[in-house]
């Protein structure tokens, strides 16, 4: 099982993805995938999102395949029990931080300040999504943290789009960006995923274009 740093080091991008059934993410996970993205973070938003996790383990046992949106013990324990191979949380609490600290599955718990932090490190993370991002600070802020946190990488979601996710990766405390604009919903329900591959195989490009 990777760790959280494993995770966040997978892909430059963790596509943030809503979908309402176990289908409609097989044709979304395909066309990421073939556009360079093999990581998914499957949003516990709607009705369908455990089925769909469920059938994406299946169906691409080499994709890391993960959940976001969760947020107590039961959406954890849920995820774990399809197979998931990562949580992602928008915050920490202390019955969440312990539970999963029992658990293989890593979590990477949302953070929005100093303190925040500081309460995560306590338990052992030292990986965190900064959320949302732009909200809380954004590039400023994440340049703040890396003064008494080190250590600590971010992964920044909630306002990261095309045009400023690069200058978040250039930060040295920037693993990778969450971002749900290579996966939007109406291309999705249009069932358009030949565009959602372009747009995937064009922003893995712009994201490693170090001349960028």
């Amino acid at each position: 099982m990777l760790s959280a740093r494993e995770v966040m080091l997978v892909s430059k991008i963790i596509p943030v993805i809503s979908v309402k059934s176990a289908d409609e993410m097989l044709h979304l996970a395909e066309a990421l995938i073939k556009g360079g993205v093999n990581i998914f973070e499957i949003t516990l938003r709607t009705s369908g999102a455990i089925e769909a996790i469920e059938a994406v383990v299946r169906e691409f046992p080499n994709a890391v395949t993960g959940a976001g949106t969760v947020i107590n013990i039961e959406t954890f324990k849920a995820v774990e029990d399809v197979g998931a191979k990562f949580a992602i949380s928008p915050g920490l609490t202390k019955s969440l931080a312990e539970f999963s600290q029992n658990s293989l599955m890593p979590l990477l718990p949302g953070v929005a300040t100093a303190s925040e932090i500081m309460s995560g490190l306590e338990y052992g993370f030292d990986a965190f999504k900064l959320f949302p991002a732009t909200v809380v600070g954004g590039i400023p802020a994440l340049q703040a943290l890396g003064g008494p946190f080190k250590d600590v990488l971010f992964c920044p979601t909630g306002g990261i789009n095309a045009e400023n996710a690069k200058s978040f990766l250039d930060l040295p405390n920037v693993a990778c960006i969450g971002g749900s604009w290579i996966v939007p919903r109406g291309l999705i329900e249009a069932k358009r995923f030949d565009e959602i591959t372009q747009l995937t195989r064009k922003t893995v490009e712009l994201l490693e274009d170090k001349n960028n």
